[in-house]
């Protein structure tokens, strides 16, 4: 029997809540506070058998930061598939459509943190990077001392703008970091400021120059802990005053733990000895509308040239085909024709894309063919820059 797709409306709530409870946990009844379907920046379709719901996917509406420009993107989240038909390519069924609708309203790539990679791999979405939880002593940051330029103070609703403007400025400097923008993302100030027990700004000469989000978790013991999702700063200054400020609560929360991208000037300043993994989460990219994507994003300056590709992807056909890269003066275009002399699988692509990887390893992957060392130079050139980092789960 062939399965219905269709958007998910507020009336299949309750089976949809309970389609994910079974899939990844949670309570039995779906709680009252959660936002009903459709909700603003959501779009979420469903696959109905008979009537029976049994397959979700939901498009976020999101931007990510590549090269230092914003690219319309869509994150996937709320996959769940019942047991009973799983296997069957229903995930394929979903996701091509979802990302149709998604390309459709202006998005060009696509992002997803996955329970396992293989199915999502298949269909062109790769591991890119990891989101990280760093644990470290508190102690560690001991000799920390706050720039007198600098002063560490609470964050007001009046900062809130300041705020924003400064995560915007750190996370556009970046790859493949989240842009808190649009309807997601939409809430009052105070909102802001209470999703956390503190926001501490380090406030300069020139105003606000970084901030810090933090979590108090267990005792005063050893066990004591803080939990910092947001170390942003935009100034060496800035940094070294909200690790001086953390360093602090040594002697009641001997335990820090730190949401930071690979890149984190935090590595360098302050060294972090003993830091330990705490946690890991992989995230993929694939790439919606090649050309849109290519488009929207900074490219190395130094670097101009072209090269030929022979784009394959099953899922997103519209993508397919030989294709020529340019790239000059910091932007990039890719325009249908050329030679294809060099096939590039969707995976690969996205790999490339994200920087996460370079020519030579994707052509032993078997992602990628043809080619020379001139073409692999070009490539790894025009996409160099900071190793990809997405720090908001969703």
């Amino acid at each position: 029997m062939a399965l219905e797709l269709r958007p998910l409306t507020e009336a299949d709530d309750a089976a949809s809540w309970q389609l994910g409870r079974v899939a990844f946990g949670g309570p039995p009844e779906r709680p009252a506070g959660r936002r009903p379907t459709p909700a603003p920046g959501e779009h979420a379709l469903g696959a109905f058998d008979g009537g029976r719901l049994v397959g979700t996917a939901v498009d976020l509406e999101h931007t990510y930061y590549y090269g230092g420009r914003a690219v319309a993107g869509s994150g996937v989240a709320g996959v769940a598939i019942a047991p009973e038909f799983r296997g069957g390519g229903i995930l394929r069924d979903l996701l091509g459509p979802l990302m149709a609708r998604a390309r459709d309203r202006g998005a060009a790539i696509s992002a997803l943190f996955p329970t396992t990679a293989v199915p999502y791999r298949r269909l062109g979405w790769e591991l890119t990077g990891v989101l990280r939880w760093t644990s470290l002593p508190t102690a560690a940051l001991a000799g920390e001392r706050r720039p007198a330029q600098v002063r560490v103070r609470p964050a007001e609703q009046t900062d809130v703008p300041a705020v924003l403007e400064c995560y915007r400025t750190w996370a556009e400097e970046g790859t493949g970091m989240l842009g808190r923008v649009g309807a997601l993302f939409d809430r009052e100030p105070a909102d802001l400021l209470t999703g956390h027990d503190g926001y501490s700004v380090a406030d300069g000469p020139d105003g606000i120059e970084g901030y810090a989000s933090w979590d108090r978790d267990g005792g005063y013991d050893a066990g004591g802990v803080l939990a910092v999702p947001d170390l942003v700063a935009t100034t060496p200054r800035a940094l070294t005053a909200l690790l001086a400020m953390l360093a602090t609560w040594r002697s009641v929360a001997p335990i820090l733990h730190l949401r930071l991208r690979p890149d984190d000037p935090a590595w360098l300043l302050a060294g972090l000895a003993g830091a330990t993994t705490l946690s890991e989460q992989p995230w993929m990219l694939r790439l919606i509308d090649a050309p849109a994507a290519v488009a929207a994003r900074g490219w190395s300056a130094g670097v101009d040239g072209n090269v030929d590709l022979e784009l394959v992807d099953d899922l997103c056909p519209w993508n397919a085909g030989p294709h020529q890269l340019a790239v000059k003066a910091g932007a990039g275009t890719l325009s249908p024709g050329g030679s294809g002399s060099v096939r590039v699988e969707p995976g690969a692509l996205a790999a490339l894309y994200a920087g996460a990887t370079t020519p030579a390893v994707l052509r032993r992957a078997g992602l990628l063919a043809g080619g020379d060392p001139d073409t692999d130079a070009f490539l790894t050139a025009a996409l160099a820059g900071p190793p990809p980092g997405l720090l908001d789960y969703f």
